[in-house]
């Protein structure tokens, strides 16, 4: 017995050296916090992540079936291509994200036991197939058409529901997580918080020029929600704040005009004429004209660096950002972030 066990000892010690010899930046991250980075991956992208960089992928976007009983995902190659990557990066974790802007069908799903019951099925069903490790759910928003979508009054009820239901299908060793709007509304978290293991806030998209839409801290230029009152609306609703990731954008928002609505970071770096302007109290940076009017919001490793000191000054799970393709080739953006919450 003593001779069998100090062979299993040894066996263990040179697979843990043979992982930190080959997947060193990987293991540092694992070994020195349990912090996530978690990344929207996107299938009309043909960008292909690198995993030293996350901890999780979100891959988006399957919706709920025309018969309201099962998944449609959005280019399955892609899918397959991205949790290949665990092939080579174990420590990767790959969920499918359900829903999305404008992404219908939910209301109808979850307000038919027999239909919602099938569906928490079919994400058994395609976890086993793709061998993912969870799924997300981006029903943005229930009980609010704003997206374009059926809702009801019983959707935030039955997406209570619609909760018990996955995790029940899928079981308590594959992930559970969602997506959520930055002012903590439309979801009963009080009473979902057991069953999942985590909660996206998206907190972007709270304003446009002149405003900031992602700022940490309120000024007199922030939007309507920063990301520090977005996490308080969260815990006040009910969910635990170690169960919590801040979102953070990869694309900036202009004034329309000068700077198209929604830029992505990597195109943003290209223009010119502009000034940047630094936001003290809201840790955020912004451009403005040779007018001083502010023309677009957006976010910097520096803005980065100070949201992920947030992430761990208040005891948050992680950060996760839209998305992934949104960066330049070299990375700035998801270094900062990889850097402020894992290193």
């Amino acid at each position: 017995m003593e001779c069998k066990l100090k062979s299993i000892f040894s066996e263990a010690f040179i697979v843990l050296l043979l992982t930190l010899l080959i997947y060193p930046s990987v293991s540092r991250a694992r070994v020195k916090n349990k912090k996530v980075v978690i990344a929207y991956v996107t299938s009309w992208s043909k960008v292909m992540p690198d995993p030293i960089y996350l901890t999780h992928i979100n891959y988006a976007f399957a919706h709920v079936s025309d018969s309201f009983d099962g998944l449609r995902i959005d280019n399955e190659s892609r899918l397959r291509a991205i949790t290949d990557l665990k092939k080579a990066y174990p420590h990767l974790k790959v969920l499918l994200s359900v829903g999305g802007w404008g992404s219908g069908r939910f209301s109808e799903m979850a307000a038919d036991k027999s239909n919602r019951k099938k569906f928490a099925q079919d994400c058994l069903r395609v976890v086993r197939e793709f061998n993912l490790d969870g799924i997300d759910i981006d029903w943005e928003y229930p009980t609010n058409s704003s997206a374009g979508i059926s809702s009801s009054l019983a959707d935030t009820e039955n997406f209570t529901l619609l909760m018990h239901d996955i995790r029940k299908s899928i079981g308590k060793k594959k992930l559970l997580t969602l997506a959520s709007v930055a002012n903590g509304k439309y979801i009963a978290f009080d009473k979902i918080k057991k069953e999942v293991d985590f909660v996206n806030i998206m907190t972007y998209d709270s304003g446009h020029p002149p405003y900031h839409h992602a700022s940490l801290h309120r000024s007199p230029l922030s939007g309507h929600t920063t990301c520090v009152e977005a996490v308080k609306a969260h815990v006040d609703a009910g969910m635990p704040i170690e169960k919590l990731v801040l979102g953070i954008p990869f694309y900036g928002r202009g004034n329309k005009t000068e700077v198209k609505g929604f830029i992505d970071y990597k195109d943003l770096l290209a223009l010119q004429g502009f000034e940047q302007k630094w936001d003290d109290e809201a840790k955020a940076p912004y451009l403005v004209n040779d007018k001083g009017e502010f023309v677009l919001t957006y976010e910097t490793p520096e803005s980065i660096a100070h949201k992920c000191d947030y992430v761990h000054a208040a005891g948050l799970l992680g950060a996760m950002y839209w998305e992934y393709a949104g960066d330049t080739d070299a990375g700035i953006l998801r270094d900062a972030v990889y850097k402020g919450i894992v290193q």
